[in-house]
């Protein structure tokens, strides 16, 4: 698409050039000012430290999408040529500080979208502070684009107009998990464990509230919080676990944290089930090997075996672009909140050519979006910014058992999905007072 009145202004060039004798420098400069400026994404995430991998499985998502949106010629801005979206990374090491520190080096290279997710604590400081900028700095505004901060209260009482949430936050997915917990009669005692944080002090909160409303009759022999990407040896915790007589667990844990878990309840001999929100990848499956089978159950908005040849050609063509089994960890919420960008971008009004993008515009697109993408759909809730998708939870079986055609990072294991919950039925209320801009 880039090509056509590209090649126009080149020839229209090169005959000033042959006219005035333009110099090698004056003709390269001229030719670069006629391409198209890249809309830059800011990718703020920790891509160091003891959560690296969730960054970098992140990064290969993100790059993915947006090479798609590029491969079909960018994005068609206001009246002026098409042009590309450009992801840039910047590393918060998962500490607010850093996160702050790289949304400023975000926003001075003129990035207007920051995306972020891993860590509801760094998403909401980001969030507080892109509230503060966007107010004191009307003409430089930025959105942020939230793909994994499940907190509820980001899309509660601290909602924004500049904040999206493209996953199910905590309360939706527990929601889900109890939809499976409450026919598990087998279950009698559950152990809660969880990151000291926001959204593991939500998770836990929730599990509480849940159990009390949908099986009573389930006494919690374990409740605790232990500290955020610190614990290197979790047999201590899961040496309790096995003695609480628990025959499962719930967990919000996702990472690294999540991994030595279910590692350290395998080396104790725990057999019980782990309900979670993010077994189903990382390492988690390698790591609990045949101890989990029927064992692990995991909730999403998508899993690899979800039924239908759309689904099915995604997941392959995921796997052709990062064929690695390490690198086997695809997000289909990641390529709905770009296609949902990219849409967005497409439908609102722009100024011309050498301004910034009016936000405001973008985001009046944003919260009314609507996508069919791969056999997934989703609507934004414009009440709140929170994104209303399908969610599914699957239990961990060995590859090629019936439902089970693809396994998660070759570990030889994969997720038959046992539970399909419609975007309707997975919906939660919400008591966003969101602020708009002029109101």
């Amino acid at each position: 698409m880039f090509n056509f009145p590209f090649q126009l202004l080149k020839f229209a060039l090169m005959a000033l050039a042959a006219s005035a004798f333009l110099t090698g420098a004056a003709w390269a400069q001229a030719l670069e000012n006629l391409k198209p400026t890249p809309i830059k994404l800011a990718l703020v995430e920790g891509l160091s430290g003891p959560f690296a991998n969730t960054g970098e499985a992140v990064f290969r998502n993100l790059v993915w999408a947006v090479e798609r949106v590029n491969a079909r010629g960018g994005v068609k801005v206001g009246a002026g040529a098409a042009r590309p979206l450009l992801l840039q990374r910047y590393d918060s090491q998962g500490q607010n500080e850093e996160a702050l520190a790289a949304l400023r080096s975000a926003i001075d290279d003129g990035a207007q979208f920051i995306l972020q997710g891993n860590s509801s604590a760094n998403a909401a400081a980001l969030l507080d502070a892109i509230n503060k900028h966007n107010e004191r700095e009307p003409l430089k505004r930025v959105l942020l684009l939230n793909y994994s901060a499940v907190d509820p209260i980001l899309t509660n009482e601290r909602c924004s107009f500049w904040h999206f949430r493209f996953d199910a936050h905590a309360d939706m997915r527990m929601a889900a998990l109890m939809d499976v917990i409450k026919d598990d009669k087998g279950t009698q005692r559950v152990y809660l464990i969880g990151q000291d944080y926001s959204f593991g002090q939500a998770v836990l909160r929730e599990a509480r509230r849940q159990l009390a409303r949908q099986r009573a009759d389930i006494a919690i022999v374990g409740d605790e919080l232990h500290p955020m990407g610190r614990i290197k040896d979790f047999l201590p915790y899961a040496a309790k676990i096995k003695a609480s007589g628990a025959q499962a667990v719930i967990t919000g844990n996702w990472g690294n944290d999540l991994t030595l878990l279910v590692k350290a309840a395998r080396e104790v001999g725990f057999d019980g089930k782990f309900y979670t929100f993010y077994g189903n990848a990382l390492g988690a499956p390698a790591a609990i090997g045949e101890a989990g089978i029927d064992r692990v159950i995991a909730v999403a908005e998508w899993l690899p075996n979800v039924a239908g040849t759309q689904s099915e050609f995604f997941y392959r063509s995921f796997k052709a672009r990062y064929p690695a089994p390490a690198d086997d960890y695809v997000h289909m919420r990641m390529q709905l909140m770009v296609e949902a960008l990219a849409q967005s971008l497409e439908r609102s009004a722009q100024p011309p050519r050498g301004h910034a993008l009016d936000l405001v515009a973008v985001a009046n697109q944003l919260e009314k979006s609507t996508l069919h993408f791969y056999g997934q759909s989703g609507a934004m809730r414009a009440s709140d910014h929170q994104f209303q998708q399908a969610l599914v939870v699957g239990v961990m079986e060995r590859v090629g058992t019936p439902g089970v055609k693809f396994d998660v990072e070759g570990s030889g294991y994969g997720f038959r999905v046992v539970r399909s919950i419609s975007a309707e039925r997975a919906e939660q209320p919400t008591n966003c007072n969101m602020q708009r801009p002029g109101s």
